[in-house]
């Protein structure tokens, strides 16, 4: 941390420790009030719902206080009372119900399916034996309020609900009505939106004047380090740019070497071995076994400097373009062997690209293509590469090994070194880095876009 960055903290930090006691100060008092008055307006509505359901109910009761009294028990009489019951529905979802002691539906306006049916074993969401707590709380002292859920008739969902039930213990009937109290919690919920937008409303006060100190303080430190940081990050990405264009640059230069130098060294020595070889057995003498020997050995060592000098920098790469070195790089892959296929598909109109974008997907094609043959244990790796005039170029490089989790080989700085390589060669040019890695499938794309792709072309 720099001298202006300390000074900086130095200023904010105390005003930032006021501002947030203070905002929390404030939470704390309009929640705690929020809470009592919340359970204040609950309480009274409760209470207000409990002698309006009574009354419901002795209205109700009162109704059938005739025939009840009257003595008469028979089918008919009790018809009458449902009847009677059934009529007496207020709002658009209040209705009385009568159940017998044994969980019987005996009457129910807005639900009719449900009469003749035994619910002793209902329960509700919760698990509470919805008929058996009614039935209950109707022989409990002539009377009782109980809190369950049913389905609200005007929309046919469930929702809380209380109901008072008494009973008629001669007619084995338990009566009751009941109602619902969504619409208190739709109250209880506009409340908590009306505190809730008033503490929002005073914290968004203290946050706009911390904002506005803070701004007045940290202009001054940003406006200091947001030159020097650009200086600085143009350099660092120039300067790395130029790394790798020398790397690149010196590679090139040892393969040429190695290509024009000792290449032909070794040819010019084969050529003398096998006109040797020739010479003895048109004399029709038997050749030396060491000099065959040599001439193998001669020959081995031609390979692979050549394949030493393809690897340091393909031809092919600035002569025929990516396509033609990855195919060439994918057809050395297959030769090496090792039990692991390999395929490669070009999609699109390929166009020419920048050299140090051609030169980093072809090493990032290398690096991945060493992962697989050393830690993948695949049985196949496929290459794609494709051209979008719009897009840009995307490569990516998949297989089917045992795959590897990424945060831990990223956070890792023994491993993963590969990984890290890739990722700077692509920021390094303007594209973009993306790796997904799951058992059976690893897949590593890079993505250029046509403006950091096509730009010395477009120059050109």
């Amino acid at each position: 941390m720099n001298l202006r960055t300390k000074i900086v903290a130095l200023a904010v930090a105390p005003l930032l420790i006021a501002l947030v006691l203070v905002a929390l100060a404030v939470r704390h008092q309009e929640h705690d009030l929020a809470e009592r008055e919340r359970a204040l307006i609950e309480r009274s509505y409760m209470a207000q719902r409990r002698s309006e359901l009574r009354s419901y109910v002795d209205l109700a009761v009162s109704n059938l206080l005739p025939l009840y009294e009257s003595g008469q028990d028979d089918e008919a009489t009790r018809a009458e009372a449902l009847r009677r019951l059934a009529a007496l529905n207020y709002g658009d979802d209040g209705y009385f119900f009568v159940y017998d002691l044994e969980g019987n539906s005996l009457m129910h306006s807005r639900q009719p399916e449900l009469v003749g049916q035994n619910l002793w074993e209902l329960r509700d969401s919760h698990g509470r034996y919805t008929i058996q707590e009614l039935i209950k709380g109707a022989k409990e002292n002539g009377g009782g309020y109980v809190e369950y859920e049913w389905r609200k008739p005007s929309s046919a969902q469930m929702a809380p609900k209380l109901g008072y039930v008494t009973a008629m213990p001669r007619w084995n009937w338990m009566v009751g009505t009941g109602l619902y109290l969504d619409d208190i919690q739709s109250t209880m919920d506009t409340l908590d939106r009306q505190m809730n937008a008033n503490v929002t409303a005073t914290l968004l006060w203290i946050a706009g004047i911390a904002a506005l100190c803070l701004g007045v303080v940290s202009a001054a430190g940003l406006l200091l380090n947001l030159s020097e940081h650009r200086t600085a990050e143009a350099k660092l990405r120039l300067l790395a740019r130029r790394v790798v264009q020398s790397q690149e640059e010196e590679r090139g230069h040892l393969a040429r070497e190695l290509h024009d130098g000792t290449s032909q060294t070794l040819v010019s020595a084969k050529l003398l071995i096998e006109s040797a070889v020739e010479s003895l057995e048109r004399k029709q003498q038997p050749t030396p076994p060491a000099l065959v020997k040599a001439l193998q050995r001669l020959n081995d060592s031609l390979i692979e400097v050549r394949r030493i000098s393809h690897r340091l920098r393909p031809a092919l790469l600035d002569t025929l373009g990516l396509p033609a070195a990855l195919e060439r790089l994918v057809d050395e892959f297959r030769e090496e062997g090792g039990g692991v296929g390999a395929s490669m598909m070009v999609g699109g109109e390929s166009f020419e690209l920048q050299p140090e974008v051609k030169t980093a997907l072809f090493r990032l094609t290398q690096e991945a293509l060493t992962n697989v043959r050393k830690h993948a244990k695949a049985q196949h790796v496929h290459i794609a590469l494709s051209f979008d005039e719009e897009e840009g170029v995307r490569l990516e490089v998949s297989d089917d090994g045992t795959g590897f989790d990424i945060q831990a080989v990223q956070l890792d700085p023994r491993r993963g070194i590969g990984l890290r390589n890739m990722r700077e060669r692509m920021e390094a040019i303007g594209g973009r880095l993306t790796m997904c890695s799951n058992a059976g499938r690893t897949s590593i794309e890079a993505e250029v876009p046509a403006r950091s792709a096509k730009a010395q072309t477009a120059a050109a």
